[in-house]
């Protein structure tokens, strides 16, 4: 059987992940998310990347790479959720399944985070269940 190939996209700040805001994001580190996830899909038929960055047009470079190798993009674009029209239009080019993730709710935290440019994109937002969210 042929395995799906996902893309994980983390942005901004995700790599700090165990050392700021752990009332918000946790304790766990990105590398804890990369361990989980690796052993996850251990018995599906899906083969995983793992891409972070805090620039916004290395995020943009990796969805337009994928639009010929992945079939699904999970995002979590951190701030530039709220603000990059530029992020939309790449994920608008990509064919594929997009999700939308979020280790918080944003919907219960401060007004600027409530809008998000990707969830236009996206094919499910999934957020506030932290590490289960991906």
């Amino acid at each position: 059987m042929i395995k799906k190939k996902i893309l994980i996209i983390n942005g901004p700040n995700l790599n700090l992940l165990g050392e700021r805001e752990s009332s918000v994001y946790g304790k766990l580190k990105l590398k804890d998310l990369y361990v989980y996830l690796k052993k996850y899909v251990l018995k599906k038929d899906v083969i995983i990347t793992f891409f972070q960055s805090n620039e916004e047009g290395k995020i943009i470079e990796s969805i337009h790479k994928a639009r010929k190798t992945k079939e699904g993009i999970i995002i979590n674009a951190g701030a530039y959720t709220h603000t990059s029209i530029a992020i939309l239009d790449a994920l608008r080019s990509y064919q594929g399944l997009i999700y939308e993730v979020h280790l918080s709710n944003i919907y219960a935290r401060e007004f600027y985070r409530r809008n998000s440019y990707i969830s236009e994109v996206s094919n499910g937002v999934i957020c506030g269940l932290g590490f289960l969210g991906y």
